[in-house]
C-alpha cells in the first residue's frame, strides 16, 4: 500500500470481468485530478504485483474465474490492499462474506456518479464507507457479535493484545509492520461495527479474551 496524504495522487485497481464494467468505472475517474486508475484487471492475481504500490482495490465480489470473494479479500489483505467492494449486491451470502473478509465498504455499480467517487476517494485514504448494503450484510450476519475476525486477523490480534509490538507481530506473523497497523486498524472497526468498541490496547485484550482468542487471566 502507498503512502497517501491529501496531495498525494490516489492509485486505484480495478477488478471486475465485464468490460463494459471496467470501461464505466474508468470513465468515472477520468476526470478526477487526485485519482489514477492505475489498472483495470479480470481477476485479483493480475493485479497482486501492484498492491504495495496502490492505495486501493475496488473488487466485484462475483467473478468468473472460480474465485471467491472470501478467497480474493484474504489475498488482498494478506498483502496489504485496502478494498472496497463495488457490486450488483444481489447476493447477500456474498455481501455478508464481504463485510466479514475486511472490505472498506460495499458500494453498488447502480449508485449515482458522485456518490461512487466519493466512496473510492475515502476507501484509497483509508476511511470507512458506511453503506446501506454494508450494514444490511452486517446486521444479517450470524458471526456478528464475534465480530467476524478472519483467521489472520484472529492471530494478529491474539499477538498484539497479548503484548507484541508491531514489528514483533509482524514479524511472527509474516507481515509487514505496515500490513500489522492495518490489520489492528480493520480489527477495531470490526469490533466498532459490532457494536463492540476496542479503541485501546487494553480494549483489544478485553475483546479477544471474550472471544476466546487469549486465555482468561484466571484460566
Amino acid at each position: 500500500m502507498s503512502e497517501s496524504t491529501e496531495g498525494h495522487q490516489l492509485r486505484i485497481a480495478h477488478v471486475d470481468d465485464h468490460e463494459t464494467v471496467q470501461l464505466g468505472f474508468a470513465s468515472l475517474l477520468q476526470d478526477q485530478d487526485d485519482i489514477v486508475l492505475v489498472r483495470s484487471a479480470t481477476s485479483v492475481d493480475d493485479i497482486l504485483p501492484l498492491v504495495p504500490t496502490l492505495d486501493l482495490v475496488v473488487l466485484d465480489i462475483r467473478l468468473s474465474d472460480g474465485s471467491t470473494v472470501a478467497h480474493n479479500l484474504a489475498v488482498l489483505l494478506e498483502a496489504g490492499a485496502r478494498v472496497l467492494a463495488f457490486t450488483a449486491a444481489d447476493n447477500a451470502a456474498e455481501l455478508r462474506a464481504a463485510s466479514r473478509g475486511g472490505v472498506l465498504g460495499i458500494v453498488r455499480k447502480s449508485e449515482a456518479r458522485e456518490t461512487i467517487i466519493d466512496a473510492v476517494r475515502a476507501a484509497a485514504r483509508g476511511a470507512t464507507v458506511a453503506t446501506t448494503e454494508w450494514a444490511a450484510a452486517l446486521d444479517a450476519d450470524p458471526n456478528l457479535s464475534s465480530a467476524g475476525l478472519s483467521p489472520k486477523e484472529r492471530e494478529v490480534l491474539a499477538l498484539y493484545a497479548a503484548g507484541d509490538k508491531s514489528v514483533t507481530v509482524a514479524h511472527r506473523a509474516g507481515l509487514s509492520s505496515g500490513t500489522v497497523a492495518e490489520y489492528v486498524r480493520r480489527i477495531r472497526h470490526k469490533y466498532a461495527m459490532a457494536g463492540r468498541p476496542a479503541h485501546t490496547k487494553v480494549d483489544l485484550y478485553k475483546r479477544a479474551v471474550e472471544d476466546g482468542i487469549l486465555p482468561s487471566p484466571e484460566s
